[in-house]
């Protein structure tokens, strides 16, 4: 096997098991469009860099890190559904990087942002897609417990102790790091999809949250694989075939179920 298959195989394998347990809680807590709301925000980063002069990559986690600080402080006020935040947020921020882009007056190619190139992935982006997942799981494991309490019954989390704030605070940085951190080098289309189309798979079948988590990584993992493999032989867009194999393992797991 080449080495750019190996490389595109380790980093989409790597982004299944991390987005695995991350979709989870977005299912459960009923937030599918947050990472659309990252994307919209993904380009007032990108223009923020390019007015700038910074780190493209850089100016994008920022941005992304405070669209999540603010769905938090947002969701504070009880008047709004969780969905009309992420709307507010997402259109705002898309017309804000609108805006800025026309004070640089620099064409930039959204498309590589969207769709990405997992065949591109160097080592020096391996590693360090390998570091910050490595780093995501392990905060996920230390926190597991308290995050499912707050994501189950928020009330009952608080009446226990527990700082509901921080830990949601904590939730969205770890999904806003690893969304914006992906974004350049496999496109937002695919990981949305890894952190929506997983888990909803998963729910088909899992008896707990653990087996949930788990499945979700399992099912991921197969899809990077099958939508590679379409790839390799058919010739087929990489990052559309894996969003492919994964729908169609959902209705895979959906057909079982009914059966």
């Amino acid at each position: 096997m080449t080495d750019f298959l190996v490389r595109a195989l380790g980093a989409g394998l790597m982004l299944a098991l991390v987005c695995g347990p991350l979709g989870c809680f977005i299912v459960w807590r009923r937030m599918a469009y947050f990472g659309d709301t990252l994307a919209h925000s993904a380009l007032f980063g990108i223009a923020l860099g390019i007015l700038l002069e910074i780190n493209l990559q850089l100016s994008v986690i920022t941005l992304c890190s405070v669209i999540a600080l603010l769905l938090v402080v947002m969701e504070r006020n009880k008047g709004l559904a969780s969905d009309t935040i992420l709307g507010i947020l997402a259109h705002s921020s898309l017309a804000l990087g609108l805006v800025t882009l026309s004070f640089t007056g620099t064409r930039i190619d959204l498309m590589a942002f969207l769709f990405g190139d997992l065949l591109s992935v160097s080592y020096s982006e391996l590693l360090w897609m390998l570091g910050g997942g490595i780093a995501a799981i392990g905060i996920l494991l230390w926190y597991w417990n308290r995050l499912l309490a707050i994501t189950l019954n928020q009330e009952l989390a608080q009446v226990e102790g527990l700082n509901v704030t921080r830990l949601r605070l904590l939730l969205m940085l770890v999904m806003a790091i690893v969304v914006a951190g992906s974004m350049k080098i496999v496109g937002i289309l695919l990981i949305t999809s890894l952190l929506i189309i997983p888990p909803a798979a998963a729910r088909n079948f899992a008896k707990s949250p653990e087996q949930m988590a788990l499945g979700s990584s399992v099912i991921g993992a197969l899809a990077v694989i099958g939508g590679m493999s379409a790839s390799w032989f058919w010739d087929t867009p990489t990052g559309p075939s894996i969003v492919v194999a994964a729908a169609l393992l959902f209705v895979l797991s959906t057909t079982l179920r009914r059966a």
